[in-house]
């Protein structure tokens, strides 16, 4: 026997049998105790009912006094409801902004009372303020601007009262059936196209019925979900109801939504209750794309939105229906998009995105060069015939031009694809377009043996990068956007635009240019002094923001919803 090699461990088979006997009893000792705390956490839920979730969104603070402000190095917000208390994180700013949620429970006390902090040398109150949650609609975000009470200023926050949360311990079989549920039709006559008296920034009405989900796929160790819907319209914000241990969750909620822009985007999220942070699938629904009282199935995504969920064919089912004003949602266009105050957009450096990006600016590189080759070609005489074609044509269009065929020329590639590329659906351009975009691991940069130099050398050269990175992509987002909105990808933007042309040519042809000019320099100079506290922008570019760039398009591409698998839903039966 080699003495290199060593010797192998040999168990006997009584110590396997008492090995194989203790993990059974503690998996049966396991079982009975989350049946003991399941047991008591149901009682105590009936025992104490939960009447609603109150979502709270704080977004920023103004008018504080400058002698406070000026040294502000640690401001923060504390919110009270019952014996429920959260407090927000420091901010380190001179202009207080959190941009922060938080999730309170409403038991059978109304008043939240929120308070402002500074901690510096010493801890100081800088005021407080009260807020009836009993006056507020449930199921709706409210928008408030509330004074504070013991000091100066005012705190911006976003308030959502959804709605009862009783059915978080009953059993699946209390939950009433589709069968029982109405879907609400929006009034049509409100948001007629001669209706413009009232509120302007609401431009539309959104009705949305969640029914229910199928195909799940939970991670908890009893092999169903607590699942809850999490509805997302700009920064309005609602959540149903928790249906513990189903796994094809039934909520039967309806909600409507006031639509502040048409070319907004609905998101949908299905969360798992039992584990924190866990996402069972999502969907974006572009408002536009919404036929109305089509009750329909739609496949849940994944985090990234490009692939399917995990689970039997995940999917969600839901009836929607969308009213808006026409002259109001064109007018809306060419403002500045509403920003969301939740939203955390974490910077990542992807490698592929960046060579995506670069190999479509060659390709438009290779656009012009091609274009710049012709022309240059037909200027020089080397094909003669060509050359004397582009010089009578050049000569006649010149002749014959007035100012007021401008808009017209911008219509050409409108017309261009709506006449002979309409049928070429969206997905088949993508897929020309992107290939499989992974994100891909990037290497610490921080290392304990390094000097402090040249840490500050390496996240300067990331900072830069990222400059960079946020150049290009803004570049690249820009120029998609204007081939989407060329090639019909949003049919209305589409339409809304081909009318302003339209629109622009007859003003031209009615109007002599000069005045025209002179108008639109008026505007310019005189809109400020109008209205003072305006936001500057850029009309176009605004209007082209409305536009998906090709990666939100791939994030909107709907997927298929096909059958679910007998053999894996047998799997699971048996097990």
């Amino acid at each position: 026997m080699d003495p290199m090699v060593p010797n192998t461990l040999v168990v006997s088979a009584d110590i396997m049998d008492r090995i194989g006997s203790g993990l059974s009893l503690l998996r049966d000792h396991g079982k009975k105790v989350q049946k003991y705390m399941w047991k008591n956490r149901k009682f105590d839920v009936l025992k104490k009912p939960t009447k609603s979730l109150v979502n709270i969104v704080l977004i920023e603070a103004k008018d504080l006094p400058d002698d406070q402000t000026t040294t502000c190095n640690g401001l923060y917000c504390k919110f009270k409801l019952g014996n429920e208390s959260h407090k927000s994180r420091q901010v380190l700013k001179t202009k207080p902004a959190w941009c922060e949620r938080f999730n309170i429970y409403l038991y059978e006390e109304n008043n939240l009372e929120v308070s402002l902090w500074h901690k510096g040398k010493q801890k100081n109150f800088m005021g407080r303020c009260v807020i009836d949650l009993s006056r507020l609609e449930k199921e709706k975000t409210h928008d408030i601007w509330q004074e504070l009470e013991c000091g100066y200023g005012f705190i911006h926050m976003l308030i959502t009262v959804n709605g009862s949360q009783l059915t978080r311990g009953l059993a699946v079989d209390n939950i009433p059936t589709s069968n029982n549920v109405l879907h609400p039709t929006p009034n049509i006559e409100e948001f007629s196209w001669y209706r413009l008296k009232n509120n302007w920034n609401e431009v539309g009405q959104l009705s949305v019925t969640v029914y229910g989900a199928r195909g799940l796929s939970p991670l908890g160790i009893s092999g169903k979900a607590d699942a809850y819907c999490v509805l997302v319209l700009d920064n309005s914000r609602i959540q149903t109801h928790t249906v513990r241990g189903a796994a094809e969750p039934m909520w039967n909620k309806s909600y409507t939504f006031a639509v502040n822009d048409i070319t907004s985007t609905l998101d949908i999220k299905v969360h798992d209750e039992s584990i924190i942070g866990e996402t069972l699938g999502k969907i974006s629904i572009p408002l536009l794309r919404i036929i109305n009282d089509e009750k329909r199935w739609y496949a849940l995504k994944d985090k990234m939105k490009k692939s399917n969920a995990k689970g039997n064919c995940p999917r969600i089912l839901l009836q929607m229906s969308i009213v808006w004003n026409p002259l109001k949602a064109a007018l809306r266009t060419l403002s500045p998009k509403e920003a969301k105050y939740d939203q955390k957009t974490p910077k990542k450096f992807s490698i592929p995105l960046i060579y995506n990006n670069l190999l479509f600016i060659k390709d438009i590189f290779n656009v012009v060069h091609t274009g710049n080759e012709y022309l240059k070609n037909s200027f020089e005489w080397e094909n003669r015939e060509k050359s004397v074609l582009a010089l009578c044509a050049w000569l006649v269009f010149w002749f014959f031009f007035r100012m007021w065929m401008t808009p017209l020329l911008v219509l050409l590639p409108f017309l261009y694809y709506w006449t002979g590329h309409r049928s070429n659906s969206t997905t088949n351009s993508l897929s020309n377009i992107y290939g499989s975009e992974d994100e891909l691991s990037e290497e610490d940069l921080e290392s304990t043996k390094d000097e402090k130099t040249i840490k500050t050398r390496l996240y300067g050269l990331q900072e830069l990068t990222f400059t960079i990175k946020d150049g290009i992509d803004y570049i690249v987002s820009l120029l998609e956007r204007v081939k989407n909105l060329l090639n019909f990808t949003v049919p209305y933007l589409s339409y809304l635009a081909m009318a302003a042309m339209v629109g622009l040519s007859v003003a031209f042809y009615l109007i002599p240019a000069n005045y025209i000019f002179m108008a639109l320099g008026i505007y310019k100079f005189t809109r400020k002094y109008l209205n003072p506290d305006r936001v500057p922008n850029n009309d176009i570019l605004d209007f082209i923001s409305r536009v998906p760039d090709d990666r939100t398009l791939k994030q909107w591409q709907e997927l298929k919803v096909p059958e679910p698998s007998l053999s894996r839903t047998g799997s699971k039966c048996r097990r």
